[in-house]
């Protein structure tokens, strides 16, 4: 936007706090190399235009306001004579992109002295070299430090998801092993007690008839009912009374086994009349291997499943097998990374989860929304633990006026009203020195605002802190898979 060009005066600008330790000479040469303009109310520049001219406010009122998701959110709004915006970082030249952060508009009639960005960077040369290799060094060093300490934030989360993910596997393959040794153990004693069965001089209708048992009691083991302890307790007592009664050696420990595999008094009186009363005792003998051996492979089977389902989590956390950018369906990444930080939640703290599943898929980027989410369940989960270490979180989606909602509400003692606002910037923590970095959130702000278009926020109270992702439900005209620095 242009404005209406007015004569500049070297004592008016003089007089600005920005330009008040100029030289006479110099302040000529500003007012030679620039311009003054008066722009009536309404838009200045606009964010994301290349950035050329740097403006410093003579008089009027400006506002300063930066684009957050599909918004226009205001910033800055100030009166005071000399502020300035614009292109600020034109002596850095073409090592960055002169993009106008913001979008700079005036309510009143606003005078502005108006320097073209070369200009603006050639005087700053001239003028100020310490300061200008003092600032460079300063510019590049933050962003070389934010860049190395964010890939610390990421190894560290890392650490941690795998730390998480070993536990988590460590378990259900304990288990396979200790059930895969204990079935070699049952199959053995199984192919013993057949080989006493097949020595006796039983005919072939009574083998028939017990392998035919034993096939009906492995089905039955795949079809057992769930029971109450109390209605277990009971059918243990009775299993156990009528193999005492039919002189079964040792029945209070069958009694469990064949309990669990759903078998009850009913069937053991089938088991009876199928075979002679001599033949009874080997014969539940060997049903209880079978039975036994049943109940292992289901607990192998359980286990295997458990290890491919962590497996199948891990990538989908990872999205190492999908595009970077895709339609992608946010429950599926919540539950990857609950799953995946499950081991760092523990027990004491409750998840609840509150999904609307009628929502549809969104445009993302789902493994750097996977780290938003680990960022936030990360500092959620310390929270909750500075506060004894009992809590509850509790994840939500929802649909809030055209955009998906995801909301992450803990129960921890709250963020205090005086840092609430910067807890987004880089570095800031309040978690003790080598424990936090300070750039988890800042990294998931990017993510989401940059990245996505969408609005990160948070609401605290003590006992009810929420962070929310709004993120559109539909793609930007121009989606760039450019690397957030």
């Amino acid at each position: 936007m242009s404005g209406q060009l007015v004569p500049c005066s070297p004592a008016e600008i003089g007089a600005l706090f920005l330009f008040e330790k100029l030289s006479p000479e110099q302040l000529g040469q500003l007012c030679s190399s620039g311009r003054v303009e008066k722009f009536e109310p309404g838009p200045v520049y606009t964010e994301g235009e290349p950035a050329t001219c740097f403006y410093v406010m003579i008089e009027g009122t400006v506002v300063l306001s930066r684009r957050v998701g599909g918004d226009d959110v205001e910033v800055t709004r100030t009166s005071q004579s000399g502020v300035y915006a614009g292109s600020m970082q034109a002596y850095l030249g073409d090592r960055v992109r002169q993009d106008y952060k913001n979008s700079m508009r005036v309510t009143e009639p606003t005078r502005f002295f108006v320097l073209p960005g070369e200009k603006f960077s050639e005087f700053m040369q001239e003028w100020f070299p310490m300061a200008v290799h003092l600032l460079e060094g300063l510019f590049f060093g933050s962003q070389s430090t934010q860049r190395a300490i964010g890939q610390r934030e990421r190894l560290l989360a890392l650490g941690s998801l795998s730390a998480g993910l070993t536990h988590e596997l460590n378990n259900p393959a304990a288990a396979a092993v200790r059930a895969t040794a204990t079935l070699r153990e049952r199959v053995g004693k199984m192919r013993h007690k057949l080989a006493v069965i097949a020595q006796g001089n039983y005919a072939p209708e009574v083998m028939a008839n017990l392998i035919d048992i034993q096939d009906r009691t492995a089905e039955r083991v795949a079809k057992a009912p769930t029971l109450s302890p109390l209605e277990a307790s009971d059918r243990e007592d009775a299993v156990t009374d009528w193999l005492d009664d039919h002189d079964i050696q040792n029945g209070w420990r069958l009694a469990p086994t064949f309990v669990q595999a759903g078998l009850d008094v009913d069937w053991l009186d089938q088991v009876a009349a199928a075979v002679d009363e001599e033949l009874l005792p080997n014969a539940i003998g060997w049903l209880n291997y079978t039975v036994e051996t049943e109940l292992l492979m289901d607990e192998i089977n359980d286990s295997t499943n458990r290890i491919s389902h962590l497996v199948d989590a891990a990538k989908q956390y990872s999205q190492l097998d999908r595009a970077p950018f895709q339609n992608a369906d946010v429950h599926e990444l919540l539950d990857s990374t609950l799953l995946m930080l499950s081991g760092k939640i523990g027990q004491r703290i409750k998840v609840v989860k509150e999904y609307d599943r009628t929502l549809p898929k969104i445009p993302a980027y789902p493994a750097e929304l996977n780290q938003v989410w680990t960022n936030v369940i990360d500092n959620a989960v310390a929270a909750i633990n500075s506060a004894g270490g009992e809590g509850t979180l509790n994840v939500r989606t929802a649909l809030d006026h055209e955009r998906l909602l995801v909301e992450f509400r803990d129960t921890g003692p709250g963020v205090p009203k005086e840092i609430r606002s910067r807890i987004f910037d880089p570095f800031f923590t309040t978690k003790p020195v080598g424990e936090g970095t300070g750039l988890g959130l800042d990294i998931s702000w990017r993510i989401v605002v940059n990245k996505h278009h969408g609005t990160l926020q948070v609401e605290s109270r003590p006992g009810d802190t929420r962070f929310q992702v709004l993120l559109p439900l539909t793609a930007a005209e121009s989606e760039t898979s450019e690397e957030l620095e």
